[in-house]
């Protein structure tokens, strides 16, 4: 073997690239000198493109196959060069091997949240987040405007401009669209494509294709979503004034039958009282609103001869309470005979079983008392 022969054995003669990873777009060929074998194997898979350079200069780009690498070949190459009889000694010239796969699930998201003006609820901010796909479609504006003089180029070196471009023109459209918050789930494919449409041709100046873009959420702030959330729950309960009576009676029905450990009839009494206080607040509140609910007809005014009690329990007044409602706390038990009960026209308090108008619930009555003004409970 002649010296020459030894020396050219060390130029490349295989050219190729065996890309492991979908995030890296570009990869330059790494070799000695950059020089190249007349006659050098070139290999492009497929998903991929070559793309020579010479002296700083873009020359020739090949598609997927197998190549020798000559004159006929390398027209462009060839020409800056100077070759026009062919040509028999290594050449220097850069390989960058450019990625033209998918390269799919590249998250974008608004970094703060957009200040809009709702139909619904206001000024609102709002926040958003998806994925898009893309792709290197023009292998020379790529390197000319992506890779310049690096020798690798991933997903992730290009990713944050792009997503500057996709936050800022969503945005935008987003504001034009003048879509009510509540409504924006159902225009997602819509306002997708828009954005879609506007920002492809910014994506195209680097040599890119937007394959996909998808918008997967638009959040409202948490404290938005949390009012929107007790508002469905009212939404569910329905009729407010009805769910409002039944937690209070089974408040009522749960203070009456936890006395607790200790405390005796005191902790009874105390439970009793604040069931009847409950009921009392409850009744008093959903009063107007039931006398404003829409399509909703007056109650029957109140017989004249109708009686009402008020009930002593701990030392406080609760009440008035007419017949049909003493009638259902004693059914609780949650009064009974030796409870204080006053009504117009009594001269003081005295259990519940020794007035006559209670006598068919506790049995016979004793006198009823004189009229007068509602006098004090009695101490404990």
């Amino acid at each position: 073997m002649g010296l020459w022969d030894k020396l050219t054995g060390e130029f490349v003669d295989i050219i190729e690239w065996l890309c492991e990873d979908r995030e890296t777009l570009a990869y330059r060929f790494e070799r000695y000198g950059n020089e190249i074998k007349n006659g050098a194997k070139l290999t492009v898979r497929e998903g991929q493109v070559a793309v020579f350079i010479h002296e700083g200069k873009l020359a020739d780009i090949y598609q997927p196959g197998m190549y020798e690498l000559t004159t006929q070949n390398m027209p462009i190459l060839s020409t800056l060069m100077g070759w026009k009889h062919g040509f028999e000694s290594p050449f220097k010239a850069e390989v960058i091997f450019i990625n033209t796969r998918q390269i799919v699930d590249q998250k974008w998201g608004t970094k703060n949240p957009i200040m809009l003006r709702d139909a619904d609820f206001g000024p609102i901010r709002l926040r958003a987040f998806g994925t898009y796909a893309i792709k290197v479609k023009d292998a020379a504006a790529f390197i000319r405007e992506v890779v310049g003089t690096d020798g690798d180029v991933s997903s992730d070196d290009i990713t944050d401009q792009l997503r500057n471009i996709i936050v800022s023109r969503f945005t935008d459209k987003l504001g034009e669209a003048k879509v009510p918050a509540l409504d924006l789930a159902s225009q997602y494919d819509e306002i997708g494509e828009l954005i879609h449409t506007q920002i492809s041709p910014e994506f195209t100046e680097y040599g890119i294709q937007l394959k996909k873009f998808l918008i997967e959420n638009i959040a409202l702030p948490p404290q938005v979503e949390e009012a929107l959330d007790k508002r469905s729950s009212m939404g569910i309960i329905g009729n407010m004034q009805q769910y409002t009576q039944y937690q209070t009676a089974n408040a009522i029905e749960d203070a009456a039958n936890n006395p607790g450990d200790a405390g005796g009839m005191a902790s009874s009494g105390m439970g009793l009282g604040m069931g009847f206080a409950m009921a009392n607040q409850m009744g008093q509140a959903m009063a107007p609103q039931a006398a404003q609910s829409a399509g909703s007809p007056p109650p029957p005014p109140p017989a004249q001869n109708s009686l009402s009690f008020h009930v002593s329990v701990n030392g406080q007044n609760y009440g008035p309470y007419d017949m049909n409602t003493l009638q259902q706390h004693v059914a609780s038990q949650q009064i009974n005979a030796q409870s204080l009960v006053w009504r117009q026209g009594m001269a003081s308090w005295s259990p519940a079983g020794q007035v006559p108008e209670l006598a068919s619930l506790f049995g016979p009555p004793p006198a009823p008392g004189a009229s007068g003004s509602v006098p004090p409970p009695p101490p404990m």
